[in-house]
């Protein structure tokens, strides 16, 4: 899985942001405080191979709706071989309120994303916040790493400012540094 993760990453670096799948301890990070009990519906940006979807299907509730949307047909491809049984579009998150309609949903109460946002333009990053923002329910959830070298990057450091200004509250973990490359989770509430 590793091998094809960095192939994956040196062939498309639009979808690829990493040279390895999250590590365990940024997984439990991500979804530890960001699900909660009796959440309905949850929706996980870009799972790549699945090292969120482990924990998330850990976390969450028999009756909640939780679907995927991965972009990359490889990762895509890889997903469903490891999580035949968890519902994955294979299609941008842009297209999240479509997506979510054909599955009879248009609120969503946390977003956990694997998307990698400091590679992203300023205006793709605007784009699919929107999006994200109008999708998400008054008080939901908005989770997404970082690794810790972005805050350098303008790119990283324009994200940083976007979630500030479009949330009402933006937290941040300490550094998970058994990461490759070390990380640290945004969690972002509407």
């Amino acid at each position: 899985m590793y091998g094809e993760f960095f192939l994956e990453f040196i062939r498309d670096r639009r979808t690829m942001g990493a040279v390895a799948p999250s590590s365990s301890s940024l997984a439990e990070k991500m979804v530890r405080d960001t699900i909660q009990r009796g959440d309905s519906v949850v929706v996980e940006y870009g799972p790549g191979p699945g090292a969120f979807t482990r924990e998330i299907l850990k976390k969450i509730d028999r009756n909640t709706t939780f679907l995927a949307i991965e972009k990359n047909p490889k990762m895509a491809a890889m997903f469903k071989q490891i999580f035949p049984s968890v519902l994955l579009y294979e299609d941008s998150a842009e297209n999240i309120p479509r997506i979510l309609g054909e599955v009879g949903e248009s609120k969503v109460d946390c977003i956990i994303s694997g998307l990698p946002w400091a590679s992203f333009d300023s205006g793709y990053q605007e784009r699919l916040l929107q999006v994200t923002l109008s999708v998400l329910r008054e008080g939901g959830t908005f989770a997404t790493f970082s690794y810790l070298h972005s805050l350098l990057l303008p790119a990283g450091r324009s994200f940083k400012k976007k979630i500030t200004d479009h949330f009402s509250r933006v937290k941040r973990s300490g550094t998970v540094w058994s990461n490759l490359p070390p990380a640290f989770v945004y969690r972002c509430t509407k």
